[in-house]
């Protein structure tokens, strides 16, 4: 069920590319480009980790509104959600403190 709901999310996001920005809100996102798109992820995360201190109520609907505008910056920026999945598959069964400090290399 999860990867495909997130498959149509992007399909959905695909299509509304070069829409007129009055007309959809992500064709308004997109419209702003990179630095519209990350503003709006950034402003998501920090409204999950409010909900997960203080009103954990809410930290369904706000994990939901995260992962959406991760879906537009990822396409925004031509990254396929494929590629995601790829890297979470390629780390799967790896400690995260020994990929963690792979990266530091």
């Amino acid at each position: 069920m999860g990867t495909d709901t997130l498959a149509r999310l992007e399909a959905t996001i695909a299509a509304r590319r070069g829409a007129a920005p009055d007309s959809s809100y992500v064709a308004k996102l997109l419209a702003g480009g990179a630095p519209l798109a990350a503003r709006k992820l950034g402003e998501e995360a920090v409204e999950v980790v409010i909900a997960a201190l203080a009103e954990p109520d809410k930290l369904v609907g706000e994990s939901a509104d995260l992962l959406f505008h991760l879906m537009v910056l990822l396409a925004e920026r031509g990254v396929p959600f494929d590629d995601v999945l790829a890297e979470l598959n390629r780390r799967e069964g790896v400690s995260g403190l020994v990929e963690k400090a792979a990266r530091g290399a």
